[in-house]
């Protein structure tokens, strides 16, 4: 699964990255957009105008944020891939972006070749959380419990397709258990539903889910990485309950339609961890569970490379079938 990116690479400073913003100076010269293919309001949302703020303050230049929510994000990342490669048109990626593509192969995108990579931003844990009076107090209980009652216990997520459903077929491969899928359209309804007790199991983002963890309506079992988070500091890690080698991120990256000039990447990577260093924006990252990660057109080409194969291992093992998200 995805490898959480370490964080002194993450935070490293290169000399690369401190070149003078003013070696090219030829771009941008009208707004460059930051598509960002989910609707306004959501996580990923808040994400695009943040980055399209700061990268504006650092480059002397206006970003916008331009919304085409739709198939779990696969709507957004088709325009994105179909636009000129003119360094005007940006596509903020999540977890999504692979997952989707795995499980749908005519989601219209390839996120490996489809796209010329610009850099990683950030990622962060999900939380397995459970419902308060399920007697487990951490995944691997869980695990134990649900192998005794096959069958018996369900899941919800925010969609087929999407990371909240992969990561629960990952753990179904791993460990032989049975429980039941249950898709929602989106992961408030579901939490709401599993704190209501009509559902026994969910991973959302930890500023999701830990509200209802702090006041005890319901449960945290695990974060899905293979450390723990300074933002729920008592709850395990998946290496800490035996699951070696399960380590599972969210994270926020920008790509750009294939072709687009290196002059366009290298000035936005030289822009990222100024970015990434502002009080306010460290601040932002800490409320939401998340590490700054700057690493580049090259380390996202890996990390995308990587994490679409694990997912697409992870449908075929599975036989996980959709015809939409």
């Amino acid at each position: 699964m995805t490898v959480l990116i370490n964080r002194r690479r993450a935070l490293g400073l290169t000399a690369a990255t401190l070149l003078p913003l003013a070696a090219h100076a030829s771009w941008p010269q009208r707004p460059v957009r930051i598509v960002v293919p989910f609707a306004p309001g959501a996580g990923t949302d808040a994400m695009g105008r943040l980055l399209a703020q700061k990268l504006g303050e650092v480059l002397g230049a206006s970003f916008v944020v331009e919304n085409r929510a739709g198939a779990s994000g696969a709507i957004g990342a088709q325009h994105v891939a179909q636009s000129a490669p003119d360094g005007y048109s940006l596509l903020l990626i999540a977890a999504p972006f692979t997952t989707v593509a795995a499980v749908l192969p005519q989601a219209g995108y390839d996120p490996v070749r489809g796209f010329t990579p610009v850099s990683m931003v950030a990622q962060g844990p999900l939380l397995w959380a459970c419902k308060k009076d399920l007697p487990v107090s951490n995944l691997r209980e869980l695990v134990e419990y649900a192998r005794s009652r096959p069958g018996q216990l369900n899941y919800g997520s925010a969609g087929a397709g999407g990371i909240n459903h992969l990561v629960l077929e990952s753990l179904k491969a791993r460990t032989g258990v049975s429980i039941a899928h249950i898709p929602y359209r989106g992961i408030a309804p579901a939490t709401l539903e599993m704190v209501a007790g009509q559902l026994d199991l969910v991973t959302g983002t930890i500023p999701a889910l830990a509200p209802f963890v702090r006041d005890g309506r319901i449960k945290a079992l695990a974060v899905t990485t293979s450390r723990r988070t300074p933002a729920l500091p008592d709850v395990p890690s998946m290496a800490e309950l035996g699951f070696a080698g399960f380590d599972v991120s969210n994270y926020f990256g920008l790509v750009a339609p294939r072709g687009t000039p290196a002059e366009v990447t290298d000035r936005i990577n030289a822009a990222l961890p100024r970015v990434l260093s502002m009080p306010d924006v460290q601040a932002r990252f800490k409320t939401d569970a998340l590490e700054p990660a700057a690493l580049g057109a090259a380390a996202l080409t890996g990390f995308l490379s990587q994490d679409f194969s694990d997912w697409q291992k992870v449908v075929a093992s599975q036989g996980i079938k959709v015809d939409s998200v």
